[in-house]
């Protein structure tokens, strides 16, 4: 347990750091979601390696002291005191980020909810009379598309079929469940933070790809992309997805030269070093285990 229950910190640090690369030379699709599931496993695994440290205190409690001096067994610390003690402040403050996340979760799919509550259940396209541009798509069953009438004044129609595109696609691929997963992950593991912002540029990088697909015209895509980003300006970012969020010069680079492969192979090494963390903390919790059945026995 002593080097078993650390691994998925470590794997932490390391899928932070090939994440941006991941991003870069693998499909958006398939690296948002490898990501996103790696980076979810990951998490989780660390959650339970604080746990498992901070089960280490029980060897410490009254009874199961007793207990030991009557067989007169010596009780060994799988790891020292302060380190199950700062496991189990970390785990209060991860406790503690996690409710946080998920209150503001709720009230901004509220908050959209609300939004759209006097729209008809089959509208998709909500215009909404306003000088501030924007355009984001609203997830739920079903989803709606929200533009402001500054926002679609000032694209063509073609590039207005291209703002559609994109936020459908990320209606119909779900990337709200994406998105919520990865913030998730980080809150529980703070350097799982790259990853998040990865896969945040890569479910809109995913919805340009798939907005170019649909008007055939990657340059239409990207030219629809800079007129909609310098309309947008300093006007608020929205609180869900949006077509002028994330990296808006990246996003039209990349536009402009070819589609990234789908690279399986870096796929299932990613989607491997995700499973690592809980490999490791399998082992660790196999071994507090036989630690405690062999105390207690």
């Amino acid at each position: 347990m002593r080097l078993d229950v650390y691994v998925p910190l470590l794997l932490s640090l390391l899928l932070a750091a090939i994440s941006p690369v991941v991003g870069r030379r693998v499909a958006p699709a398939l690296a948002a979601r490898v990501l996103t599931a790696a980076s979810a496993v990951t998490a989780a695994a660390t959650v339970w390696s604080l746990v498992l440290l901070t089960a280490t205190l029980l060897d410490d409690a009254p009874p199961v002291v007793a207990h030991a001096r009557a067989h007169g067994q010596r009780l060994a610390a799988p790891v020292p005191e302060a380190v199950g003690l700062a496991a189990c402040l970390a785990l209060t403050v991860v406790a503690h980020r996690l409710w946080r996340a998920v209150r503001a979760e709720y009230g901004t799919r509220r908050a959209l909810r609300r939004l759209c509550a006097a729209q008809p259940g089959d509208t998709e396209l909500i215009v909404v009379a306003s000088p501030v541009p924007q355009a984001f798509a609203v997830p739920g069953s079903p989803g709606h598309i929200v533009v402001t009438s500054a926002m679609l004044g000032a694209l063509d129609p073609v590039e207005r079929r291209v703002l559609l595109a994109h936020e459908r696609a990320h209606l119909n691929h779900r990337h709200a469940l994406l998105m919520t997963a990865a913030n998730l992950a980080a809150r529980a593991n703070p350097l799982l933070t790259p990853v998040r912002s990865t896969v945040a540029f890569l479910v809109e990088r995913w919805a340009d790809e798939r907005a170019a697909d649909a008007v055939g015209d990657r340059t239409a895509t990207a030219r629809a992309l800079a007129r909609a980003a310098l309309t947008a300006g300093h006007a608020k970012p929205s609180c869900a997805l949006g077509f002028t969020d994330r990296a808006v010069t990246r996003r039209i680079a990349a536009l402009q030269s070819a589609p990234p492969p789908h690279l399986w192979s870096v796929a299932a090494a990613v989607l491997a070093l995700g499973l690592l963390p809980a490999l490791g903390a399998a082992d660790a919790t196999d071994d507090l285990l036989r630690l405690l059945t062999n105390v207690l026995a």
